[in-house]
């Protein structure tokens, strides 16, 4: 079976991770598997190597000074419609709304569910909903948003996750990546995604603002962050406050994949506290490495970590749950939750339904 599976960007963003690790663990199983992206700014491969049994098509983006969200939308769609061409393909399957837009007839996942208000935005969301013969959600939250707003199914293939690499920065080899990141950042909270409105980063700053009182010697990290959209705003109105609360905030930007373990392994907790996602991947790498989470209270949260991390609301519950996280690790039921999605089932999973769709 010749596989593509199309994703928007080179950069280390939950969609692009799936993609990367999904490819590889369908040709594991022997599927002929290619993947396809914009390499924007000049980029010619991804953030990591990719196994080379997964074939690598990046459709040069230029970038443009001056371009509006809007126009980069459409000209992303343009550009991945002209550089790939689905003939000889059995399936193609689309990660996001760009590349959706930019192939008839594909598959879709649809990891979550935004709300936008730039007009080619709120289309390329739309018709990425309604025009792929197929979608595929990585939880039933996901799957019930979409059934009820659109009156699709969807099949339900949660995430994979790479607990083993978690493990073994947390464990004694390890020890010395943890070292440096402690010796360079001191103890922190660690928050993965960037400074946006959907990543709640400015409730997180309000929040870690009431714990830093009571534990100076306390950090803010946040790691990632690559988006095509922008929320310069908002990251002004994260910069002022956090100037007003005297919070000196470590801001990594993109991590290299080997050292992103280690950085988990060695934060005191981690706080994921986004307003919308599908399943959380980054909140279950921190379970796999005995890292404490504490998570924004989402019925898609619940569903995926059941009791395995703390719930929180608003920036007084966040504090609050950062506190009791401090003073421990995390409960080994969240290693064994970790552990138990891998990304060989989500492989297969896939691989049952592409076989139902080309029959």
């Amino acid at each position: 079976m010749r596989i593509a599976l199309l994703t928007y960007s080179t950069k280390p963003r939950g969609g692009v991770v799936h993609t990367l690790a999904l490819a590889e663990a369908l040709a594991a199983a022997g599927a002929d598997v290619t993947v396809v992206t914009l390499g924007r700014g000049g980029d010619t491969a991804f953030f990591r190597p990719v196994d080379p049994s997964v074939r690598v098509l990046v459709v040069p983006f230029a970038h443009r000074d001056g371009e509006g969200v809007g126009e980069r939308i459409r000209r992303s769609i343009r550009t991945l419609r002209a550089g790939f061409d689905p003939a000889g393909y059995d399936i193609v399957h689309a990660e996001d709304c760009i590349s959706a837009n930019a192939v008839d007839g594909a598959i879709r996942t649809v990891h979550h569910l935004d709300q936008f208000t730039t007009p080619e935005l709120v289309e390329c969301h739309e018709r990425a909903i309604v025009e792929p013969r197929a979608l595929v959600t990585v939880s039933a939250s996901v799957a019930a948003e979409v059934a009820s707003g659109w009156g699709r199914d969807a099949t339900v293939i949660p995430n994979g996750v790479d607990s083993a690499a978690f493990e073994r920065a947390a464990g004694p080899a390890g020890s010395g990546d943890r070292a440096r990141w402690r010796d360079e950042l001191g103890e922190y909270v660690l928050a993965v995604g960037g400074i946006e409105p959907r990543k709640g980063t400015i409730e997180l700053l309000e929040a870690f603002g009431r714990v830093r009182s009571r534990h100076p010697a306390l950090s803010l990290v946040i790691a990632g962050g690559e988006t095509l959209f922008d929320y310069s705003d908002y990251r002004n109105a994260f910069d002022t406050r956090a100037a007003e609360l005297g919070i000196a905030v470590r801001v990594l930007g993109t991590v290299d994949q080997e050292r992103m373990p280690s950085l988990v392994a060695a934060a005191s907790i981690m706080a994921f506290v986004s307003t919308k996602e599908g399943f959380g991947l980054a909140a279950m790498e921190a379970l796999a490495a005995g890292t404490p989470v504490v998570a924004r209270d989402l019925p898609v949260l619940r569903e995926v970590f059941g009791d395995a991390v703390g719930y929180a609301t608003d920036p007084a519950s966040i504090a609050d749950r950062i506190e009791s996280g401090l003073a421990g690790r995390a409960p080994e039921r969240g290693r064994q939750l970790a552990r138990s999605y891998t990304w060989a089932a989500a492989a297969a999973a896939h691989l049952a339904l592409y076989r139902t769709l080309s029959s």
